[in-house]
Formats: structure tokens, sequence, C-alpha cells
């Protein structure tokens, strides 16, 4: 068993280490002050553009995206890259051009797009000159079960009409969301898991409402262009637009999510790591009843316990990166639903035991923690909860 990266993912590792501490973690105050500057706008903070030219010479770009126009890294090499990126969730993915929802869709354009897709949406993205949203998840039914949608794709001769309410469509608020991939029914009547299909929607076609951004405990995620609730009015758009076959969108949106959750969980990874040097720095510094924080037994377990969960956790990571390039997606099945349930409860422990170390100011903005919180505990819900992977887990365990 070897545990050593290969050369040219030790190399990349180095690279997105270095160019985390030299460029995007000390951009992260430039970015609250632009961010404050403009209250009002959705757009592209400079800093990003500035980040992202910086990434893009030194050749750290679209190193997320497996197939043409990525970097070529199976899973396994990408996955110590995507926790480098977890230090700083809102700018470091960005900055690479491997920002969800981003990711997803120029996954889902280059496994299943047509050319004509792939020229007129595909290329622009790899090349950031816009963005895109992901609408699946809906306000009005339980979308953990993606089979309960109720947004309609009916085929009317040469086009198709979209019909339905999204919400938590993330990066839908910033203007140079171009393009929204939607999941809807193109038959209800079918097999439950061939119900649904993918659909390409240009943000500019008639019909389509954005119609107010939502917030995470209170956050408003401005810097990845938001969540937005929006509603698709009989939208009309040709049927090239269709991405596969009608019945196909559950099965695309499965591939899709696979690899996601891959690069959440190292992600998260990263923010805990991040929560850790943290608190390393605040509890050597930080004296309280006459000795360092650092001296209190009660935070040397914390610590202690903090650095078990991450060890541990990533290696479980690693083992299902390995498994989805050597044995694909669907044999894999069982350690994705097992990261994705385990790495972000016990990010969340390690960010909740930071704060506690901080007092008062981990709960303020002065830190990174309070946000990166809220971001971590979201992702127990999104892309599914942890009772549905949880649920099936426990079957596929039980089973014989």
């Amino acid at each position: 068993m070897e545990f050593a990266h290969d050369d040219r993912t030790a190399e990349l590792v180095d690279r997105a280490t270095a160019f985390l501490h030299e460029h995007v973690l000390p951009a992260e105050p430039v970015l609250e002050h632009q961010l404050a500057e403009s209250p009002e706008s959705w757009s592209t903070p400079p800093i990003v553009r500035d980040l992202q030219a910086r990434a893009r010479e030194q050749g750290l770009w679209n190193l997320c995206l497996p197939g043409a126009g990525g970097a070529g890294l199976t899973n396994l090499q990408y996955a110590p890259i995507a926790e480098v990126t977890g230090w700083s969730p809102r700018l470091a993915p960005v900055a690479f051009n491997c920002a969800a929802p981003d990711t997803g869709n120029m996954e889902v354009l280059s496994d299943f797009g047509t050319p004509e897709q792939k020229e007129r949406w595909l290329e622009p993205l790899l090349d950031a000159r816009i963005r895109s949203s992901f609408c699946m998840t809906e306000p009005d039914v339980a979308s953990s079960d993606a089979t309960n949608i109720g947004t309609r794709i009916r085929r009317d001769g040469d086009h198709y009409v979209v019909s339905g309410r999204k919400w938590w469509s993330t990066g839908a608020m910033n203007p140079k969301a171009a393009v929204f991939i939607v999941m809807g029914k193109t038959d209800a009547a079918a097999d439950r898991h061939r119900q649904q299909s993918m659909i390409i929607v240009p943000r500019d076609t008639p019909g389509v409402r954005v119609i107010r951004p939502l917030t995470v405990f209170g956050y408003d995620d401005r810097d990845h262009g938001g969540h937005a609730e929006i509603a698709f009015d009989d939208v009309r758009v040709p049927a090239s637009n269709l991405i596969g076959g009608e019945g196909e969108g559950f099965a695309i949106a499965q591939a899709r999510l696979g690899p996601g959750r891959i690069h959440h969980c190292m992600r998260a990874i990263g923010m805990g790591e991040r929560a850790l040097s943290l608190v390393r720095e605040r509890a050597n510094a930080r004296r309280a009843f006459g000795r360092t924080i650092a001296e209190q037994g009660v935070v040397r377990e914390w610590a202690a316990e903090s650095r078990i969960q991450l060890e541990a956790l990533r290696l479980l990571v690693l083992k299902t990166a390995w498994l989805m390039d050597t044995v694909g997606n669907r044999r894999a099945m069982t350690e994705i639903q097992a990261i994705k349930i385990a790495v972000p409860r016990a990010v969340q422990q390690i960010l909740d035991r930071a704060i506690q170390v901080f007092g008062a100011a981990g709960l303020s903005s002065d830190t990174p923690l309070a946000e990166l919180y809220a971001g971590i505990r979201s992702l127990r819900i999104a892309d599914g909860p942890d009772e549905v992977h949880l649920n099936s887990l426990g079957r596929a365990e039980l089973s014989l």
C-alpha cells in the first residue's frame, strides 16, 4: 500500500499550497473590502479576477476537470489539491476555476453534452468568461428524493417548454451566470428513475425570473454569486438544448454528484485543517488563569480529537477517490455515501471546538470560523441530507 502522492500530484500540491499562502489568504481582507464597497452588487469582485489571472499564469487552472479542457487529473490526484482550496473556500476554488457549481456543470457538459453545447457553453466556462448554475432543488417538494421533482419539461415541436420553480440554485445571482442547467420531468408516467431530464436554459431566455437571493445562517455568499430562487414560466428553449436523451436526467445527476462529493469532502478537510491551525495560534498566544490556553487539558484533548478525525477521514476520502478511479462511481457508492456523512459531521465538530477556543471572537467576523461553520453545516443537507445517505448505506450494509 503506497501512501505517498505521485510526483505530479506532489508538485501540484506544493504549487497550490504556495499560491494559497502567497496570494489567496492575503486576498481575503481585500475581498471583504470590495464586497463592503458594493453591498448591492452580485458581480464577481475584482480580486477574484486578479487571482484567476495569477492562477492561470502558474498553470493552476481547471485542475478539477479530468476530461477535455482540464488537467487530466484522476480523483485521487485532485483530492489533495481540493483540500488545499478548502483553507479558503470563498476564494481558492474560484481562483483555480474549480468552484461549484461550475465544476459539476463542466463535467456534465464534457461527458454528456453535444459538440454544439460544448462549444457554446463549456468552452467559455473553462475560460471563466461566464459562470453557471445548477437548478435541481425545489421549494415545494422533498428534493432529497430527486424523483419528487415537479418542474415539467414538455416537448413542443422543435422546442421544450420548461415550467417550475427552483431554489438554492448556487451562483445564479451573479449576472455572469449565463446558463442554467435545469432538471425536470419529461415523462411523469415512466419508471421513477426515467422520468427526469436535464436541459440547458440560457439566463436571458424569456420567462426566466430570478426571484430572490437566499442566505445561509445570514451569509449571502455574494462572492460565490449567492443562492437564488428562480421561476421558469413556460420558458421555451430549442430541443437541441436537451442534455443526453429524455429520461437520462437522474443518471446524469448521479454521475455529477459523485465527483462533487469528493470535492466537497476534501475541501471540508482543508477547512478543518485551517481551523486547527487557528486554534494552535490562539491557544499558544492566549492566557487565562495564569497559563496559556494550550496548557489547559481540555484544549489539548480537543486538539487531539480534531487531529485524529482529520487523519482518519482523509484516508477514507482518498480510498474513495481511488475506488472511483479504479472500479467506477457506482461500485464506490458505499464509500461515497460514507464520506458524505462522516466528513461534514466531523468538521462541524472541529469548527465548534475552534469557536469555543476563540470564545466570543469565534462567533464574530473577526475570524473565518463562523462562516466556515455555516458552510459546513449546510453541507450536511446539500447533495442529499445525512439521513438519506445513512438509510441507503445501512440498507447496503444489512443486505445479504
